[in-house]
């Protein structure tokens, strides 16, 4: 069966692609699913990342480079379709990039990590102009809204969720919150199940959005 391919996309940097990319590959890998991880981005953010894990404990999936095929990035990834059940891949931070539309050509779903604020919508706003373009030579892509570092007690956090009510953008139920134990887990190159018991609140979250993930992907079968 064909890998499920999940393009991890927004315009902005700084919105947690790679943070997300890392934490949900590594959770699948965690879960005994084949996953490769591949990083788009010539900044090479999930390869560092991964390279932080010690010998002894490496991150628990593939993570590869392909920013250099640049617009044919999309022909690479038909390489392993058959070779893992989940290829995720951390696309560079431009809804304009030519990457990003091959990936988008033969990806499944969209993933977008969104910050609640007002630059971030903003942004956010091309990355769904630039899906909806790719669905029509891709019709069945699908794509999900990730809300991500949200502080829910804020008045600007509550003002963005009620206009996403107008984003056109199916919005996951699970919401990751601004934690530190996710910039915490770059320094042992794993994700925030390394961090054990302290980490529960991001390791319950992080786990549930997976599980919606998946879910969200049978449904769309």
């Amino acid at each position: 069966m064909a890998a499920k391919i999940i393009a991890v996309v927004n315009q902005k940097g700084g919105c947690g692609k790679t943070t997300v990319a890392i934490q949900v590959c590594g959770t699948l890998a965690l879960q005994k699913k084949e996953v490769l991880l591949i990083d788009a981005d010539e900044q090479n953010s999930a390869v560092e990342w991964a390279s932080m894990a010690p010998e002894s404990t490496p991150y628990p999936a593939r993570v590869f480079n392909l920013a250099a095929a640049g617009r044919k990035i999309h022909q690479e990834i038909k390489k392993y379709y058959y070779d893992y059940d989940y290829i995720f891949v951390d696309c560079p931070p431009a809804a304009e990039s030519p990457i990003s539309k091959s990936i988008l050509l033969v990806s499944d779903l969209a993933l977008v990590p969104f910050i609640p604020d007002g630059l971030n919508l903003s942004a956010s706003v091309r990355i769904r102009d630039t899906i909806q373009d790719a669905q029509i030579l891709n019709p069945s892509l699908r794509s999900l809204l990730l809300l991500n570092r949200v502080e829910p007690k804020t008045n600007l956090t509550n003002e963005i969720l009620e206009l996403l009510s107008e984003f056109n953008m199916t919005q996951s139920e699970t919401k990751l919150h601004k934690r530190t134990h996710y910039p915490e887990s770059f320094l042992i190159g794993g994700t925030v199940h390394s961090l054990k018991s302290k980490a529960k609140d991001a390791i319950d979250e992080i786990e549930a959005f997976t599980d919606e993930l998946l879910q969200f992907l049978r449904n769309g079968e």
